[in-house]
């Protein structure tokens, strides 16, 4: 219902997509293969990309590659490129050492996955688990149990290895020179996102002229906590291309 017609794919190697025959394919530009391969399949020349988190370097990505397809860019909690370094701002982490910790943290993942991967499922998810998780300072309580319990049921129940693997190998898609975006943007940043730091989104914006920007009172979580004003966004974008719903 809400007037779009989308289409969306699952990152190699998670929740039923295979993974690829080469483990090591698993980077920014082979994300956006993946796009471009959706695209084709589903007859869509050019279309409005809506992305959030690690999806942004993937969609900047996408359009520096292939700008025909690109009708505008919607970028929720994300910044093109040097994504790790932008981690733990809200924390008052020195910025040199943003990258080294988020990447130790990441590959330390990869150690801790297999352990995860037994007892994440084994979780229960409940309406007090997801009110626990939106009261945690990670995700804020705008985020209403009912959205978050869905998501959480799935997002435990996936290979916590290869999670962290992923996360690693987008931690080495560098900071991006935008003064090639000429498509309408719009970013959408949370004033309280440990994981993307809101200075760093707005420092993205100042190199795109036309870029709009929304900041809002929420984390990195901005689609489940106020799902009404992200689709706002979209909307606004949308009439700043020529794809508004009719």
């Amino acid at each position: 219902d809400s007037g779009y017609r989308s289409a969306t794919w699952y990152y190699r190697g998670t929740f039923g997509s295979q993974r690829p025959a080469d483990p090591a394919r698993i980077r920014v530009e082979d994300h956006v293969s993946d796009l471009l391969a959706l695209m084709d399949t589903q007859g869509l020349e050019r279309a409005l990309v809506a992305s959030w988190s690690v999806g942004v370097n993937v969609a900047f990505e996408f359009a520096r590659r292939h700008p025909d397809r690109v009708a505008g860019i919607l970028a929720v909690a994300g910044v093109p490129g040097g994504t790790f370094a932008t981690m733990g701002g809200p924390l008052r982490i020195p910025r040199f050492l943003r990258h080294p910790i988020a990447t130790r943290v990441a590959k330390a993942g990869r150690v801790a996955g297999p352990a995860l991967t037994w007892l994440a499922p084994k979780v229960p998810v409940t309406p007090a688990t997801a009110w626990a998780i939106a009261h945690s300072g990670f995700m804020l309580p705008a985020a209403k149990p009912g959205i978050v319990a869905p998501m959480l049921k799935q997002f435990l129940r996936q290979d916590w290895r290869w999670y962290a693997t992923l996360a690693v190998a987008a931690a080495e898609h560098a900071p991006m020179d935008l003064s090639f975006v000429t498509c309408p943007v719009t970013l959408v940043a949370g004033r309280h996102d440990v994981l993307t730091s809101m200075h760093d989104i707005l420092a993205a914006a100042q190199q795109i002229p036309h870029a709009h920007v929304t900041v809002l009172p929420g984390s990195h979580f901005l689609p489940l906590e106020y799902p009404e004003l992200v689709h706002g966004a979209l909307d606004e974008l949308a009439r700043r291309s020529d794809t508004a719903p009719g």
